[in-house]
């Protein structure tokens, strides 16, 4: 299985979940049906025009009716935002196999987990929504709702015993290990370049190389860069994990949203900053540290809220070997790869859990909040905005591209507060992948139908698709694609006592060719040739106790093989020396046809074959026969 991610965008159906008490949203109006039936009220608020489900938030989980996800043998995880439904399949499946990570991928994946759970649980509901589910009532709700597929299939958050279950499976591997699975294939981590740890994926077999390649960068970012060279020779290439936002530039994004974060904060207003606890943070913090001094902001508090803030920050500082090489050399000076070390230290970056306790004492205003969830429907990004949304001197700056913001944005509307859209997906867009594939040159690419037609919204735009030769082949959910390829060979490993016994003949300059007579030994997936057992004598049979013994069977020694063609002008020349002088040649597409006519005998001389037919005659048919062995090789 090629990574278990979580599609949290079903959370936006739901209402927030607020960490005090919401007046605004505790007085909502329910959901009544046009012929007025209210027996969904409950169930379902209106905002705005909008109606939401008012139960915890539920996530679309991955595909689990195609196929019998116990019978899975290995989970390959490319980074940590694609194993966030990890402890659903390994928890409630019947999973028993391994799940393959780097360290970095499992550590901050635990921590996004970990503040899942955290914002979830901390905010109970008395009451879970399940009636609006059913087919029949969901055909009568109003957009979005009714559109949503498989509603059934959401689930509700799992636990943190869940989430530890899950990950005691995972066995950590670095980049370039060589993984054998089950002596048939070899499976291999390459930097991707995206986020710390992330993997592309080579699956490969002797002869056969698949590679899966989802979430990767070749910007220069905190990361180490993405390896290449390593994908070249595949037969299949898998691709996903594009960029979500092709139009947009990571660098112009950051531009933008340091001089809009500025321009707030000067007229004094504060600066709302929904993010993960991982990843696009870092880079942020990067950027406003260069940033600071020259806007003039230094008086300017930031603050990161996270349960799991103080946790990600020094994780991003200790994993070193996984960083780009400059960030790696500043480890030996001794100085801390990342910026925002320094930033802490000089109190420009204060770090909290959450806004209860030592927040409520530190908070200043005006200041910058970077808090989860990027949804905006848990977590502590809630707070704020029913706290900041009434004044128009505040902004809310959008950089997490896995959630349309306007979605985000329902159930706080009417909203005062500005709205700008910074996203920043460092991820390959279409124009670095073609390049991509122009040099590592894959005979097959596999993508999603999305990445070979322009976005629906703008479908002159042919630059916002994946054309590339040969054409890609494109998947769509649940379909079930035949990969072009097959095992034609297998490695066989040959003893060296059997290798010792060989004794090769040349056939022509440069190659030799040696019979094997050899037992093959088939285990796990792995092929050995072994000597032939050579019988011991059986012991003369006792007189107490007498019984038929069996007599070993015999070794033969194979018959030679014979190798070479047989030179038409020189064979004629050797029949006449031994009395046969009447010889009629016939050439055939595969050979020559002799009419041995005085001893009415046919000889076919063809590529790999020859035929000696005579009535009667078994001592010409011999003669002849050792005449043509003078011009073959035995071996």
């Amino acid at each position: 299985m090629l990574d278990c991610g979580l599609d949290m965008t079903s959370a936006l159906n739901f209402l927030p979940l607020p960490l005090v008490h919401s007046p605004r949203l505790a007085k909502l109006p329910g959901w009544v049906s046009k012929d007025g039936n209210t027996f969904l009220e409950k169930e379902l608020k209106e905002c705005a025009g909008r109606v939401f489900v008012d139960s915890l938030p539920e996530f679309c989980l991955p595909e689990r009716e195609l196929l019998d996800l116990s019978t899975i043998d290995v989970i390959l995880i490319s980074n940590y935002h694609c194993m966030m439904a990890l402890p659903y399949i390994t928890e409630h499946t019947g999973f028993t196999g391994t799940v393959y990570a780097t360290e970095p991928t499992l550590q901050i994946g635990r921590l996004l987990m970990e503040e899942l759970v955290n914002f979830i649980e901390r905010v109970p509901k008395a009451q879970s929504a399940t009636c609006w589910k059913n087919k029949d009532i969901q055909r009568l709700l109003p957009a979005p709702l009714k559109d949503t597929v498989e509603v059934s299939t959401w689930k509700s958050c799992y636990t943190m015993q869940e989430v530890n279950s899950a990950l005691s499976k995972v066995q950590l591997v670095g980049y370039s290990q060589k993984i054998e699975l089950f002596g048939a294939v070899q499976i291999t981590p390459l930097s991707s370049g995206y986020s710390l740890g992330s993997s592309n994926w080579i699956i490969q077999s002797h002869y056969e190389k698949v590679s899966y390649v989802s979430g990767s960068s070749l910007l220069t970012t905190h990361p180490q860069p993405m390896d290449q060279s390593s994908l070249k020779n595949s037969d299949v290439l898998i691709l996903t994990g594009l960029t979500q936002i092709p139009t947009a530039n990571p660098d112009g994004m950051l531009g933008e949203f340091c001089s809009n974060l500025a321009m707030t904060v000067r007229t004094g207003g504060n600066v709302l900053v929904p993010c993960y606890s991982s990843g696009v943070i870092y880079d942020l913090l990067e950027c406003l540290y260069q940033f600071i001094d020259s806007a003039s902001l230094t008086t300017i508090p930031f603050y990161f809220i996270s349960p799991v803030a103080n946790s990600s920050l020094e994780f991003s500082q200790i994993f070193a070997e996984w960083l780009c090489h400059n960030k790696q050399s500043k480890v030996y000076l001794p100085e801390p790869p990342f910026p925002h070390a320094e930033l802490i230290q000089t109190n420009k970056l204060k770090h909290y859990p959450s806004v209860h306790g030592d927040f409520s004492n530190d908070f200043k205003q005006p200041c910058v909040v970077f808090t989860g969830h990027p949804s905006l429907r848990f977590g502590d990004v809630v707070h704020f905005m029913e706290l900041w949304g009434k004044s128009s001197l505040n902004t809310i700056i959008f950089t997490e591209p896995d959630f349309s913001y306007l979605e985000a944005l329902a159930p706080y509307q009417p909203l005062a507060m500005k709205c700008v859209y910074c996203p920043i997906d460092t991820r390959l867009n279409f124009i670095q992948v073609s390049k991509l594939l122009k040099e590592v040159q894959p005979l097959h690419v596999v993508c999603p139908e999305q990445y070979v037609r322009p976005p629906p919204a703008q479908s002159h735009r042919s630059d916002l698709m994946l054309d590339c030769q040969p054409p890609t082949m494109p998947y769509r959910r649940c379909s079930v694609l035949s990969l072009p390829f097959r095992r034609r060979y297998e490695r066989i490993e040959l003893l060296p006592e059997l290798a010792d016994s060989l004794v090769p003949s040349e056939i022509k300059p440069g190659i030799s060719v040696a019979t094997v007579t050899a037992v093959l030994h088939s285990k796990d997936n792995k092929h050995v040739l072994r000597p032939t057992l050579k019988l011991a004598l059986a012991p003369p049979p006792s007189k107490k106790r007498k019984r038929v013994l069996e007599e070993p069977p015999e070794h033969r020694a194979p018959k030679p093989l014979l190798s070479g063609a047989v030179p038409i002008e020189q064979f004629l020349a050797t029949l006449q020396k031994h009395g046969i002088t009447e010889v009629k040649v016939e050439d055939t597409p595969d050979g020559h046809i002799l009419h041995l006519q005085d001893e009415d005998t046919l000889i076919q001389l063809e590529e790999d074959s020859t035929h000696i037919i005579c009535d009667n005659n078994d001592m010409l048919r011999a003669t002849l026969r050792d005449l043509v062995l003078r011009f073959l090789q035995k071996f």
